[in-house]
C-alpha cells in the first residue's frame, strides 16, 4: 500500500511524527512498530517501571563487554511498544542546560542551538509548576508536573544540597539554572503519560493514520539513490509499505542504525563484513554512541523511607570544574542500592551520580553472525580517563550531600561505596567496577555537515533522498539531562522541517 509517510519505530519521536504529520488530512501516513498494541497494567504506574525490565515491552538488550567496567556486560533496557522508551522509563521530564544545545551548533549542527531549540521544547509542555512562560511551555500536549506529594525525607535532601554550598533553582527546566530544584515527571493523576498518551492516542480515530504494531521493518527499499519505502514483517509475513514523500526513522539510538546498516546505508567494509550490499558508503553510522554513565553513592536509614504515593524529589546538576559546563547530575532515589540484592540494603536514600557530558564514544555494528539480530553495542563506557575522574568528583560531591547535617535524622550508615573507598585510586575503582547506564543512548545518526555526519541540519541522510532520521541517535553531543524531553522537542522540530508547516 501506498503511503505519504512512512515513520519506523513507534518510540517517543514515533508518536509525535504520526501525529504532526497526519494534522494534514491530505497526506496518508503509516506508522510502524514493532513492540504490541496490548500494555501491561505496571506501565501505568510511575512507581512500578522497573518490573517492566526484561518483559515484553523491552528489547532486553546487552552490551558486549566493557573494558573500562572491568570487562562488564551492561542491561540496556529500550522500549519495545507504542510510546517506546518513554512507556517504560521513570517519567523523569529534564531539558539540557542551554548550552548542550549551543554547542551542537558549534559542533556543526547549524541550526540547533538552544534559541531555535526553545519554542520546540515549549510546545511539547503544559508546565503546571513552571513560574515563568518565556521558557517554558503551557499549552502542550505533555502534561508536566512535580511529584504528587511531598515527604519529609526530599525536603531534607534540598536543605542538604544548599547546605554544602548548591544553589537553590526556582526551575532547572528554563535552561537557564543549575543546582537544586525539584524534578519534574509526566504523570497525571498518578498515571504514566508516554508520548503514546499524549500525541498519538487522540488522533488515532484520523482515517489518513494507519498504526501497525508487531511489524518488525527489515530493510529500506532504495531505487536509485532514493528510498522509496520500507519492507517489515507481520505476522511472520513479508510485507512492503511504499512512501510517496519521505520515509523517516524514529527507531531510536539503536533501531535507526541498525536499520540503515541492514539496508547497506554505513561503513562499507564493516557491511560487506557482516555480507551487506553496499548502497551508500556513510561512515558515521551506527558510530559515536554515547550515553550518561551512573555510579551509586547510598545510605541505609533509621527508617522506613518509602511513600504509597508519587512524591516529588529534587535533583542536582553541577559542574565538576568551575570553569566547565554542566557534567554533573545528582538524581534522588529512595533505593540505597543499585540492586534490591545489594546484602544489607533495606531501606534508605541514594544519589545516583551521572555524568552529563561523557567524552568516550562507542558503536552500534551488525552482528556478522547474525545480522539481522541483536546488534553489537558498545558504548565504550569509561574510555577517557577524564570520564572517571569528573565521576570521582561526582562521587564525592554526592557524598558531601549525603553526609550533611540536614539527613542526620534519617541518615544511618553509608551503604555505598562503603567506608573503606576514600581514596582517589578506590574511588575511581568503584566508579569502573559499579558503572551502569542512565538509559540514554545517544548519537549513532548524528546531525553535522562533516564527513562523519549521518544526517545534514535538515535531518536528511546523507547520499540518499527521501529518507530522514529524527530521534535521540541524532543528538550530536548528549545533552545535560535525561534525553526523552529533548527527543520529542527533536521529532516537533523534524515535523516542521518536513512540511514547512510551523
Amino acid at each position: 500500500m501506498a503511503f505519504d509517510y512512512v515513520v519506523v519505530g513507534g518510540g517517543t519521536a514515533g508518536c509525535v511524527l504520526a501525529s504532526r504529520l497526519s494534522q494534514d488530512p491530505d497526506v496518508q501516513v503509516l506508522l510502524l512498530e514493532a513492540g504490541g498494541a496490548t500494555r501491561p497494567a505496571a506501565m501505568a504506574d510511575p512507581m512500578r517501571w522497573t518490573f517492566l525490565v526484561g518483559t515484553e515491552v523491552d528489547w532486553a538488550y546487552e552490551t558486549v563487554p566493557q573494558p573500562g567496567a572491568g570487562g562488564a556486560i551492561c542491561s540496556w533496557p529500550r522500549g519495545k511498544v507504542l510510546g517506546g522508551s518513554s512507556s517504560i522509563n521513570a517519567v523523569m521530564h529534564t531539558r539540557g542546560h542551554r548550552d548542550s544545545y549551543d554547542a551542537w551548533a558549534d559542533a556543526g549542527a547549524t541550526g540547533w542551538d538552544y534559541p531555535t531549540m526553545l519554542p520546540f521544547l515549549k510546545r511539547i509542555e503544559r508546565a503546571v509548576d513552571a513560574p515563568d512562560s518565556r521558557y517554558r511551555g503551557m499549552n502542550g500536549p505533555m502534561i508536566v508536573a512535580q511529584g504528587e506529594v511531598a515527604h519529609p525525607l526530599w525536603e531534607g535532601a534540598v536543605e542538604a544540597a544548599v547546605e554544602v554550598g548548591h544553589p537553590g533553582a526556582t526551575d532547572l527546566n528554563n535552561g537557564l539554572e543549575e543546582g537544586v530544584g525539584w524534578s519534574e515527571y509526566n504523570v497525571v493523576d498518578g498515571v504514566r503519560q508516554s508520548a503514546a498518551d499524549a500525541y498519538l492516542v487522540p488522533g488515532l480515530e484520523r482515517p489518513n493514520l494507519a498504526v501497525v504494531t508487531g511489524a518488525q521493518a527489515r530493510r529500506l527499499l532504495l531505487d536509485g539513490g532514493r528510498c522509496s519505502g520500507v519492507e517489515y514483517t507481520k505476522d511472520g509475513e513479508l510485507r512492503t509499505a511504499s512512501a510517496e514523500r519521505q520515509v523517516v526513522l524514529a527507531a531510536g539510538a539503536i533501531g535507526s542504525p541498525q536499520l540503515l546498516l541492514l539496508s547497506g546505508i554505513g561503513p562499507a567494509a564493516q557491511l560487506r563484513e557482516a555480507g551487506v550490499d553496499v548502497a551508500a558508503d556513510l561512515a558515521g553510522v551506527g558510530e559515536g554512541l554515547h550515553d550518561h554513565p551512573m555510579t551509586t553513592v547510598g545510605y541505609r536509614t533509621t527508617r522506613p523511607v518509602r511513600a504509597a504515593a508519587f512524591v516529588r524529589k529534587p535533583h542536582v546538576r553541577l559542574r565538576s570544574d568551575p570553569a566547565d559546563p554542566i557534567d554533573l547530575h545528582l538524581i534522588f532515589s529512595d533505593s540505597p542500592a543499585p540492586s534490591t540484592g545489594t546484602p544489607g540494603a533495606g531501606d534508605g536514600y541514594a544519589m545516583r551520580v551521572a555524568l552529563m557530558t561523557p567524552f568516550s564514544r562507542g558503536s552500534v555494528r551488525l552482528n556478522p553472525a547474525d545480522p539481522e539480530g541483536a546488534p553489537l553495542i558498545d558504548p565504550n563506557y569509561l574510555a577517557e580517563e577524564r570520564d572517571v575522574e569528573r565521576m570521582v568528583v561526582g562521587v564525592r560531591r554526592a557524598r558531601e550531600v549525603g553526609e550533611a547535617k540536614a539527613f542526620s535524622p534519617w541518615r544511618d550508615r553509608e551503604l555505598l561505596p562503603g567506608p573503606d573507598v576514600r581514596d582517589a585510586a578506590a574511588c575511581r575503582e568503584y566508579v569502573r567496577r559499579s558503572v551502569t547506564t542512565y538509559f540514554h543512548p545517544v548519537g549513532t545518526c548524528r546531525i553535522g555537515v562533516d564527513d562523519g555526519a549521518v544526517v545534514d541540519p535538515e535531518l536528511r541522510v546523507r547520499g540518499v533522498e527521501g529518507l530522514r532520521v529524527a530521534d535521540a541517535s541524532v543528538m550530536p553531543m548528549i545533552v545535560s539531562a535525561n534525553t526523552n524531553a529533548t527527543t520529542l522537542a527533536i521529532a516537533e522540530r523534524a515535523a516542521v522541517l518536513m512540511t514547512g508547516n510551523p
